[in-house]
């Protein structure tokens, strides 16, 4: 049994009926829609390629992600045209471009195995920074797109320039299929990751197409003779790897690297304010994410124990700090930490404060203090609780600290 209502939204010139059954649910159905072609149009896009309930069920910066993932899958298609009409010119074959189309999905074995191979050692460090590695795995896919393009000019060396590209594809192809899932787990707002992959590989598949009948096109003209591919396929490459670059700043990354951890610490020490995932995004280094902040402490994370403490000190430096999971090198340039195998985000961060305060304590001390790190303990202390509430209700996990392939101890 069920009971209905028709009535019309305001503003609207589409009735809508409202069912609701036995079970009290409402459900909405359009009766007449009424609304212009090209608005219905949009509509439909949105939901073919976006996510459900777009743009509330995303976070910050989504929009620009997609715009500029298009535009990347789209040069990267094109390109990859160009690449297999050069390859198999050097080859000897003279290809139309529809049979260069068809002849990229093959020729992707070969030494590209080797590379995914070798790519596949590094997926720790590829948890810990997503960003670079994805940027990482663009540049790389368009040396070795650049190789192959650049074959026929050395066909004698054909077996070499192509084996070599292939190999810095394969690994390309390795670090782009193991970053995708943490840069959509930092746009899942609602547990929707699973439709947040789906539309991004909509998106991709759409502009790959799209990039194929344009490489299609540029093999027929423009880049008919070789003197045109040394043209557009540097052209091509720099909006791709300009394109990833964006999508990458775009991205809201939440979970805590050695990097974004050194940069909360810093700005809470400093003004006592704590950054949303969004709002620290533009100020991450995307290429060399390991520099040394000083009003972080210049912490750094990853040297093994051995290159820290000597084992006959390591008993000292674990009491000096006994309730915690973290041990503290204070050296002239850096100050080295080391966690313990289970050692957390927060236990990473409270290091991270102490080593911070006593930067800062060392800093404005007239003279110089045997128990500065006490202090710096005492003054975290007092402040963590807070702290950890407001960065996870910025958004922040906690759980866990991502160091790559950094060393950490078992006492």
């Amino acid at each position: 049994m069920s009971c209905r209502l028709r009535c019309q939204f305001l503003g609207s010139k589409s009735p809508v009926r409202f069912l609701a059954n036995t079970n009290l649910n409402l459900m909405v159905k359009m009766v007449d829609d009424s609304r212009p072609v090209a608005q219905r149009m949009v509509e439909s896009f949105l939901n073919k390629f976006f996510p459900s309930g777009y743009p509330y069920s995303v976070n910050e910066g989504y929009l620009r992600y997609t715009q500029f993932r298009a535009l990347q899958h789209f040069t990267s298609a094109a390109l990859s045209v160009l690449s297999t009409q050069s390859l198999l010119f050097a080859a000897g074959l003279r290809p139309t471009p529809a049979q260069a189309t068809a002849v990229s999905w093959i020729l992707k074995d070969g030494m590209q195995h080797v590379g995914k191979l070798i790519c596949s050692n590094l997926g720790a460090r590829m948890d810990s920074e997503p960003k670079r590695w994805r940027i990482l795995a663009d540049v790389l896919y368009d040396l070795g797109t650049g190789l192959e393009v650049m074959s026929p000019l050395c066909p004698h060396l054909f077996l070499e320039v192509a084996g070599l590209g292939n190999f810095a594809k394969g690994m390309a192809v390795v670090a782009a299929r193991a970053t995708r899932l943490p840069i959509y787990s930092s746009f899942a707002k609602e547990g929707n990751l699973s439709d947040l992959f789906a539309k991004g590989e909509a998106i991709s598949t759409l502009f790959n197409v799209l990039g194929l009948g344009a490489g299609i096109h540029l093999a027929s003209t423009i880049c008919s003779s070789m003197q045109g591919k040394l043209v557009v396929a540097p052209l091509l490459s720099i909006i791709h790897v300009y394109s990833v670059c964006e999508e990458m700043r775009a991205t809201p990354v939440n979970t805590l690297n050695s990097q974004r951890t050194a940069m909360i610490v810093a700005e809470f020490v400093k003004t006592g304010k704590i950054s949303s995932p969004a709002d620290l995004r533009y100020q991450e280094d995307l290429v060399f994410p390991g520099r040394l902040i000083e009003d972080a402490g210049n912490v750094k994370v990853g040297r093994s124990l051995h290159e820290v403490v000597s084992p006959s000190k390591l008993r000292q430096f674990k009491e000096t700090f006994p309730e915690e999971k973290f041990l503290l090198n204070r050296g002239s340039r850096w100050t080295d930490m080391i966690l313990e195998h289970d050692a957390t985000g927060e236990d990473a961060l409270r290091g991270w404060m102490v080593a911070a305060y006593a930067s800062d304590m060392e800093r404005l001390a007239r003279e110089p203090s045997t128990n500065i790190s006490q202090e710096a303990y005492e003054k975290m202390n007092s402040v963590f609780s807070p702290f950890v509430a407001e960065l996870q209700a910025k958004g922040w996990h906690t759980d866990r600290f991502l160091d790559g392939t950094g060393s950490r101890f078992v006492f």
